[in-house]
């Protein structure tokens, strides 16, 4: 028996770019004091990184995959495939690296690899909407000689930030190439440089502050303002605005801000012409604002959300959605006079004409420091199994 365990050093969140790096260690949990027969062997052991895509049938239509052979070739187990036995299709594969071959554990002996991997910088991000599914996952594979492959798999989430893609980094000093760990440090470097590339990139854009005024109308006049001093933000942030109900003509009653995304297909991968997007709630207020002058909101965006992304087939948007509900008459008709002789007492109607109307407001919201959402990401920085 050998213990195989897995385990991400920074955590199960990266930006897309960034370098992946997992030690791998296999563990022969014999005691020593067990007779030299107990020595385990393995034939080999590899990692690779996958993507896979997942559809709903009633809401996407996709061209048939041809990576059927791969699933022909897997069934006798004697083949390398990362996504065996995995729903989906396969987008997205880095090359397999081997980590070892012919290795013998005495009882009680551990030995550790190192697998690092660059994330393609164009790669989607790790996104379940209700139409798609976008989950990254490092495979380890491992054989005993004349036995099937163990398969280990260690879900993480990418992140990907617009814009580095097209940053050039400036080319250093010339450095010796024929000392490995010379490359490995320089590697480092620059991932090191990547992330704080991102982070400045992301406080350049949320950090811009504006007063954004927005008048607030019916068809039978005006309700109030709304203020809100930014419409970039990343996931982690909270949104805050202002309602100022003074001005309006029209008495606001009730009034809710819901915080969501809008999954859509693109037009050729939709199954019905003109089939409605999807829309997704992650925070919401509701208030009831009758006589209220002004009022705000507080609306925390997840960490565990995905920011705005678009690729071939969906795309993902947020926004802010209002709904308003407004009296049919003035504020002065809102009140009834008591009928107490001693004391004047005013009370609300029984019934009212109201009315209702929404309003919606894009927004941006971006990626954060993949540290930070890896505090509450679901995934396991360690994983493992025994074979």
């Amino acid at each position: 028996m050998i213990e195989v365990l897995a385990k991400l050093g920074r955590g199960p969140v990266f930006l897309a770019g960034e370098v992946l790096e997992c030690v791998i260690t296999f563990t022969n949990p014999l005691s020593a004091s067990s007779t030299s027969a107990s020595s385990e062997m393995l034939a080999w052991a590899s990692a690779q990184i996958h993507c896979q895509f997942h559809a709903s049938e009633n809401r996407v239509a996709l061209p048939p995959s041809d990576g059927s052979k791969h699933d022909v070739q897997a069934e006798n187990e004697t083949v390398f495939v990362p996504n065996r036995g995995e729903r989906g299709q396969c987008i997205l594969s880095t090359p397999p690296k081997i980590l070892f071959c012919d290795l013998r554990l005495d009882p009680g002996e551990s030995k550790s690899y190192s697998y690092c991997e660059t994330l393609p910088v164009d790669a989607p991000p790790s996104f379940r909407g209700q139409s798609v599914k976008y989950v990254y996952k490092l495979t380890v594979g491992c054989q005993r000689v004349n036995s099937p492959i163990k398969l280990l798999r260690v879900p993480f989430r990418v992140l990907v930030l617009h814009g580095l893609k097209d940053y050039q980094f400036p080319q250093d000093e010339a450095v010796a190439p024929s000392n490995p760990f010379l490359e490995e440090e320089e590697g480092l470097k620059k991932d090191s440089r990547l992330a704080d590339l991102a982070t400045e990139l992301l406080m350049v854009a949320t950090s811009r502050r504006s007063l954004h005024l927005y008048n607030i109308s019916n068809t039978r006049g005006k309700v109030g303002t709304f203020c809100i001093f930014k419409t970039v933000y990343k996931i982690g942030e909270d949104v805050i605005g202002t309602f100022k109900f003074s001005e309006g003509d029209i008495p606001c009653l009730q009034f809710s801000v819901s915080l969501q995304t809008e999954e859509s297909i693109q037009e050729e991968f939709q199954r019905r012409r003109g089939q409605p997007v999807s829309f997704t709630v992650h925070a919401r207020h509701q208030e009831s604002c009758l006589h209220t002058t002004q009022s705000s909101f507080s609306l925390p965006i997840p960490l565990s959300s995905t920011p705005g992304f678009t690729t071939n087939i969906v795309s993902l948007k947020w926004r802010l959605h209002f709904e308003f509900v407004t009296s049919g008459e003035s504020a002065a008709t809102c009140l009834v006079l008591g009928s107490q002789s001693d004391a004047v007492t005013w009370t609300g109607v029984e019934q009212m004409e109201v009315d209702t109307f929404s309003w919606d407001l894009p927004i941006k919201v971006l990626p954060t420091n993949p540290i930070l959402a890896s505090y509450v990401s679901q995934f396991s920085s360690t994983n493992s199994i025994t074979i």
